[in-house]
C-alpha cells in the first residue's frame, strides 16, 4: 500500500516505511526531526523539471508525463521503494503545499503501475515505446 503524506505531518505507526522523496530537504524541519526510513532526492524531478513545473497546476499534466519519463529512465532509484511497497506500507513524504499536483502523487501513481505490472504474469517489464507515443 502506497501513501503520499505533507512531511509536515505528525508520523503515525499506520505510515509503515516513511521516505522523503524530495529533492530539497523541507523548509522548517531539521534532519533529527523528522521521522523517516531514508530521504532519496534522487528519485525526485530533476531540477530542470522541477523548476519548470514550479507547481502550477496547469502545467501539471506535462510534469506528470515528464516526470513519468525520467522515473522509467532509472528504475534503480524507485526499486528500493517499489521493494517495501510490496511488502508493507510505504509512505511518500513530500513538502509541497498542493496536496493532488505534486511529484509524491506521480511517484505513487507509478509504483502502483509498477506494482500491477510485478502482479501480472508476463515477461519482464520493457518500457520500450510506453512513453513516446507508441
Amino acid at each position: 500500500m502506497i501513501h503520499c503524506k505533507r512531511v509536515y505531518l505528525d508520523a503515525q505507526a499506520s505510515d509503515g516505511q516513511r521516505v522523503l522523496v524530495d529533492r530539497l530537504w523541507p523548509r522548517g524541519i531539521s534532519k533529527d526531526a523528522l521521522a523517516l526510513a531514508e530521504w532519496l532526492p534522487d528519485v525526485a524531478p530533476s531540477t530542470a523539471l522541477r523548476k519548470s513545473f514550479a507547481h502550477r497546476n496547469e502545467a501539471f499534466d506535462d510534469f506528470r508525463s515528464a516526470y513519468r519519463r525520467e522515473l522509467a529512465g532509472h528504475p534503480e532509484h524507485w526499486q528500493r521503494l517499489l521493494h517495501w511497497a510490496m511488502n508493507g506500507t510505504l509512505t511518500l513524504l513530500y513538502a509541497a503545499r498542493d496536496e493532488e499536483h505534486n511529484n509524491a502523487q506521480v511517484l505513487a501513481e507509478f509504483l502502483q503501475d509498477e506494482l500491477q505490472r510485478h502482479d501480472s504474469p508476463s515477461s519482464p517489464v520493457c518500457y520500450q515505446g510506453e512513453f513516446d507515443g507508441h
